[in-house]
């Protein structure tokens, strides 16, 4: 099955709301006192969010397609500098997300490569990501193609 790495159009909002809330439900299992809920209307919430993206000058969604599905999505943005976080300007993976039947198929490779490649053209010196604690899945392709731990998140809950 051949798949297509495209730049996202207005009309792939409903999938990519469900992959947004694909995502949300994994992140909340992982920790639901950290991550919010996927909840009535994530869905159609998720898939605007990122449908307002696709026209952002230094934000991009792509997703990968496959016999006309769409099976995953990557969103990546470019930030400037931040004293919060004590980084110069970077390019950010904000989200990447794959349908379970498709993930170890090399399509999350395909999807950061491209984003990567989309950000190196726009200037970014280099490319930071999150990835949740327990998602060992994902920071292994993280660090496949060349991701280092640099920083890790911690809460405390009040």
């Amino acid at each position: 099955m051949a798949v297509s790495i495209r730049k996202a159009e207005r009309r792939d909002e409903g999938p990519l709301g469900k992959l947004g809330a694909m995502l949300m439900r994994t992140h909340y299992a992982f920790d639901p006192k950290r991550f919010l809920p996927a909840a009535e209307g994530t869905e159609r919430g998720y898939g605007a969010f990122l449908g307002s993206m696709i026209d952002a000058e230094d934000d991009r969604v792509f997703v990968a397609e496959e016999n006309g599905a769409i099976v995953g999505y990557v969103y990546a943005g470019l930030e400037p500098l931040s004293w919060k976080e004590l980084r110069g300007p970077a390019g950010f993976i904000h989200d990447i997300a794959v349908i379970e039947a498709r993930r170890h198929t090399g399509i999350g490779t395909q999807l950061m490569e491209v984003a990567i490649a989309w950000l190196r053209e726009r200037g970014a010196p280099r490319v930071i990501l999150w990835t949740a604690a327990p998602n060992q899945q994902a920071q292994s392709l993280f660090r496949s193609i060349g991701f280092r731990d640099t920083m890790y998140e911690m809460t405390m809950e009040l």
